[in-house]
């Protein structure tokens, strides 16, 4: 089962990560890096820190590619078009830039508090 790495000390991560495990077409385990053995799933802390993962048996998939590849995972047509839209040259760089001012800006989101603030 493809399993969801996330901060769990982030209330948005958090929200993202069950609002996922609710609604996959695919059954999916979500993971608070912090309560997880990162070892087993072939991550270290330092990488669980810095993005979101899904560790699934098709790899280990960080950041905006964790997102398009959980798109993929759902099986319908629909969600495949997006992962392969989202991975299109053009549009990879395009979505690992909003990944990043997403990661940057989660204590301003809505479920993020300041334990959210990613330090500088």
């Amino acid at each position: 089962m493809p399993t969801l790495v996330f901060d769990g000390d982030c209330g948005f991560c958090t929200s993202v990560a069950r609002h996922f495990e609710k609604r996959s077409f695919t059954p999916l385990q979500i993971a608070a890096w912090q309560l997880t053995d990162l070892g087993a799933l072939g991550l270290t802390k330092e990488q669980a820190a810095s993005q979101v993962y899904l560790v699934s048996d098709q790899g280990i998939f960080g950041g905006a590619e964790c997102f398009a590849e959980l798109m993929h995972i759902q099986g319908d047509w629909f969600h495949r078009l997006i992962a392969w839209g989202m991975r299109l040259p053009g549009n990879r760089a395009l979505c690992a830039w909003g990944y990043r001012q997403v990661a940057r800006n989660r204590h301003r989101l809505p479920g993020g508090t300041p334990a959210c603030e990613i330090p500088r």
